[in-house]
């Protein structure tokens, strides 16, 4: 099968093109032909080792000290169920299915197999393949945060970097649980976090959500510009910041800001739950939830769509679609 591997950290530019083994399910595992993927802030920063202030060393230990662990980027993906192993249960030959590998990566490629009893669930039949594939990043995240942050309805919760993968998603989904959202954004996207539900939208080129007075029940960074300093004055009492991105010196002084204030400091690794996923799922088919896509790039364009990434610009996702060549099996059977 064709993927796209590299083989040191860099730029695009060390991303390539291979023919690799096809993988073959284990017994507890479906092996999904992929027609959708992404490059996510993630891929750039496994990709590149641009990581927040004291992440350097813990990355290359956990992707790979003197190259990559793992040489194929993509962490979600959309396709349809070709084999299943012996012990598969939950799903059939072609199941269309959208999955989140998280850390695991090996995504960018045609094929890829996971566990059934992973975090892979059903596709919403109303969703594309494109759409599908850009759920579960900016969705699980976003769900995490909320659920450890404790948002409530009726609260008031801003968004820092709303018109991001992950922004998007909070806006859409905190405004799903009653909450009364404000978004932080550039000019040119204030029309898009308003469509997403956003009752007010700040643009940070002309305003200073930390000046302007206003409090919120709940602040969420997913950008890293707004440290706990400089948000603290615009929390209400009892307000909780939640660090989508954070460097480790902020994440190692959230348990002290908890314990010595009112407010709280809310950091550290997402807990990726399949359930999140099928909620997700939901949502989406009933319209309450929609990923919002920036760009396509075709499989064969993919370093394109990491240079645009790299730029920190991207509105939603940036989504790969993946076109497959016909073999002598599929022309005989057509």
């Amino acid at each position: 099968m064709k993927a796209v591997v590299y083989e040191r950290y860099g730029p695009p530019e060390v991303l390539e093109f291979k023919e690799v083994e096809k993988p073959a399910p284990k017994n507890n595992e479906v092996l999904i032909k992929i027609h959708a993927t992404t490059v996510t802030s993630a891929d750039w920063r496994v990709r590149s080792l641009n990581v927040p202030a004291g992440f350097g060393l813990i990355t290359r230990l956990v992707f790979g000290v003197s190259k990559p662990r793992q040489p194929i980027l993509g962490s979600e993906l959309a396709g349809i169920v070709e084999s299943v192993g012996k012990d598969v249960r939950n799903f059939k030959i072609g199941d269309e299915v959208f999955a989140f590998s998280d850390a695991a990566m090996g995504c960018h490629a045609e094929y890829k197999c996971m566990p059934e009893d992973g975090a892979v669930v059903l596709k919403p039949p109303s969703l594309s393949y494109d759409e599908a594939a850009a759920l579960s990043f900016g969705g699980t995240t976003a769900l995490d945060f909320l659920r450890r942050g404790e948002l409530q309805s009726g609260e008031k919760i801003l968004v820092n970097g709303a018109s991001g993968g992950v922004g998007t998603a909070v806006v859409q989904l905190a405004r799903h649980f009653g909450a009364e959202v404000t978004g932080v954004c550039s000019t040119a996207n204030m029309a898009l976090v308003r469509s997403l539900g956003a009752s007010h939208v700040i643009d940070y080129t002309k305003e200073d959500f930390t000046k302007n007075g206003e409090t919120y029940d709940v602040i969420v960074d997913t950008v890293g510009t707004a440290p706990f300093s400089r948000s603290k004055a615009s929390l209400k009492e009892g307000g909780r910041l939640l660090l989508v991105l954070a460097g480790l010196p902020e994440m190692l002084r959230a348990p002290w800001v908890s314990m010595t204030s009112s407010k709280k400091v809310i950091a550290g690794p997402v807990s990726v739950r399949t359930e999140d996923l099928r909620f997700l799922a939901r949502l989406a088919q009933a319209g309450e939830f929609k990923p919002v896509i920036d760009r396509r790039y075709p499989f064969e364009q993919i370093a394109e769509a990491h240079r645009y990434v790299d730029t920190g610009r991207k509105k939603g996702n940036v989504v790969i679609t993946v076109a497959h060549r016909m073999n002598r099996e599929d022309a005989f059977e057509a």
